[in-house]
């Protein structure tokens, strides 16, 4: 499929809009044949149906356009090029892409590796082999970019290119100790987010996140993940997507391994060495994933009256704003490739941890504003935010009305 510099923008004004979801987006083009006329039915649709839809400008996206040909980022729509055939096949493929990076490793086949972010020695071990075999198979290694297991595989498969997909935008990459991995990514892999640069992900965004690294690849692997853990969620997407799902098994006195050995218990394929997963996706690698619907199909109709999944829709929430001196031309958007060696080194990340341990101990079951916590702890908002996302993946924040956050009476589902 080609698209005109005018319909790859109404793409991105339609996805850009309020309450209009991946579901909701294919729904409309498929009914009105295109973007263009979607946006010029949705005012309509809305009276009628009493779903108030804000529409995204056309200044909007092409501002948003032209900060991401000055990051270097490229956008790619569902059915181009580019875009990766086994995401596109999914039930819910992201319309729009944004990829920074070497975009040939889309072409090839990819595995997903992702785990626990506090994963012990042994996982770390098995993970960078697990990586480090597949990849001398020619497989590609997609993961999330967290601490962990993630890193662990991204940083073994540099020199053969792996996918980082982030939750956020581009720009605002997460856990922030990890942006000189996330250069060297690029240099042989890409980075992808569905996000616009700005976005600073929240906690709902990780799911989508997982979606997208299971889409990407023929088979899941899960090494060390608890039963409450974001790498369960990233299985179960690969489950419903149709794809393989391994585990690596491991002690029943580990927390850390309650996850894998339920996923086992489930009917997941045991994991001990990488050509038990080469074995198993060698029929796909022969055969092929089935072929995707054309995005033009009247049979994906739906009803627009339809609940919108809510992980799943990108502006259910107010944006972030994205600072005026990032759509300036003369301050442009940094580039997030290797950089000189003037510009200061990222922080280390045991002195994040201190950080980190020294807000949480400032919580706890009453609710303080963020800006209390920033005062109190003498830490930038920024850091406050980043490490308040930490303990909420962990299940140890409630947030509350107000900017106000409190630890958690009880454990939450982790979304890694």
């Amino acid at each position: 499929m080609r698209l005109s510099q005018a319909q790859r923008l109404d793409w991105l004004r339609l996805i850009r809009s309020e309450n209009i979801g991946p579901r909701t987006f294919r729904a409309l083009v498929n009914r009105y044949g295109g973007a263009g006329p979607a946006l010029e039915a949705l005012p309509e649709l809305a009276r009628r149906g009493g779903r108030p839809i804000t529409i995204a400008t056309r200044a909007s996206v092409e501002r948003e356009h032209e900060a991401l040909q000055r990051f270097g980022a490229q956008l790619i729509c569902l059915g181009e090029d580019h875009y990766p055939a086994s995401l596109r096949a999914i039930d819910s493929p992201p319309p729009v892409l944004i990829a920074l990076g070497d975009l040939s490793v889309f072409s090839r086949p990819t595995v997903a590796i992702v785990g626990s972010r506090n994963a012990s020695a042994a996982g770390l071990a098995f993970a960078e082999r697990m990586a480090g075999e597949l990849a001398a198979q020619d497989f590609v290694i997609a993961s999330g970019l967290a601490r962990g297991i993630d890193a662990r595989a991204h940083r073994a498969t540099l020199r053969s290119g792996t996918i980082a997909v982030l939750a956020g935008g581009l720009d605002r990459i997460y856990p922030a100790e990890h942006e000189g991995l996330a250069r060297e990514i690029c240099e042989r892999g890409a980075l992808v987010s569905e996000m616009p640069l700005g976005w600073d992900a929240r906690g709902r965004d990780f799911p989508r996140r997982n979606r997208i690294v299971a889409g990407l690849s023929l088979g899941t692997l899960v090494i060390e993940a608890a039963r409450r853990s974001g790498s369960l969620i990233t299985a179960r997407f690969a489950t419903e997507q149709g794809r393989e799902v391994f585990a690596v098994p491991g002690s029943p006195l580990d927390p850390r391994a309650e996850g894998c050995n339920d996923l086992l218990r489930q009917g997941a394929t045991l994991c001990t060495q990488s050509s038990d997963v080469v074995e198993a996706l060698a029929p796909i690698l022969r055969n092929g994933l089935p072929e995707p619907g054309s995005l033009f199909d009247v049979a994906t109709l739906i009803d627009l009256t339809e609940p919108l999944w809510d992980e799943l829709d990108l502006f259910a929430e107010p944006a972030p704003t994205i600072r005026a001196s990032r759509e300036r031309d003369e301050d442009p958007v940094p580039p997030l490739l290797p950089q000189p060696a003037s510009v200061a080194p990222p922080r280390r990340a045991e002195d994040f941890a201190t950080t980190a341990a020294r807000i949480a101990a400032l919580l706890g079951p009453s609710p303080v504003t963020v800006d209390d916590l920033a005062r109190l702890s003498d830490t930038s908002v920024a850091d406050i935010r980043m490490i308040l996302l930490d303990l909420e993946l962990d299940g140890r924040l409630e947030r509350h009305g107000g900017n106000l956050v409190s630890l958690a009476s009880f454990g939450a589902q982790s979304t890694r």
